[in-house]
């Protein structure tokens, strides 16, 4: 199989421009993308089961691998929860498909957000980054035909970085839009 575009750039390009930037002694000192978690909370799932049928589903389409549903942990009374009910979705991607998964978001999906300004900068301090997408529809994979709910989800890109800096630098350099 062939390489994805975005692993071959890192390896090209990327790595060691950031191992000049931030003199690492060693390649394996430069930071690398570890994994991407896609999770979707449905929390109309209580009053209908079937939502998160189509939530995995959909979400198997996006990510081009197969999700599961996730449970809840505790009852919740005054949201109608129960123990062990089925409230979202997640799929945690790695390797070649993480890096196509990137590679579609950056150049295809972002950009098709309705007022796209570019993504927050914020990253929580350990060198991850989390991207709040607030419908599902900005994928081309999901037909708005056969949509019955816009939903959202949250992106998690963990990175192998030591700080946000670093981090940042990296998505940065895999073409992030981040906001000016």
């Amino acid at each position: 199989m062939a390489t994805p575009r975005l692993q071959k750039k890192y390896n090209e390009e990327i790595a060691p421009a950031l191992k000049e930037r931030f003199q690492y002694k060693s390649a394996m000192q430069v930071p690398k993308v570890t994994k991407i978690v896609i999770n979707r909370g449905i929390g109309e799932a209580v009053a209908d089961k079937k939502l998160v049928d189509i939530g995995v589903e959909e979400l198997t389409l996006i990510a081009g691998q197969k999700a599961v549903p996730t449970y809840s942990k505790k009852a919740i009374s005054n949201f109608k929860l129960r123990e062990n009910m089925p409230i979202g979705a997640r799929v945690t991607l790695r390797r070649d498909n993480m890096y196509e998964f990137l590679d579609r978001l950056i150049s295809i999906s972002l950009p098709r957000e309705r007022d796209f300004q570019g993504v927050n900068t914020k990253l929580d301090g350990r060198g991850n980054y989390t991207l709040g997408i607030k419908e599902q529809i900005i994928f081309p994979e999901i037909s708005i035909d056969k949509v019955k709910k816009v939903t959202g989800m949250d992106i998690t890109i963990v990175t192998s970085a030591n700080t946000d800096e670093e981090a940042y630098e990296l998505l940065k350099q895999f073409g992030m839009p981040f906001k000016k």
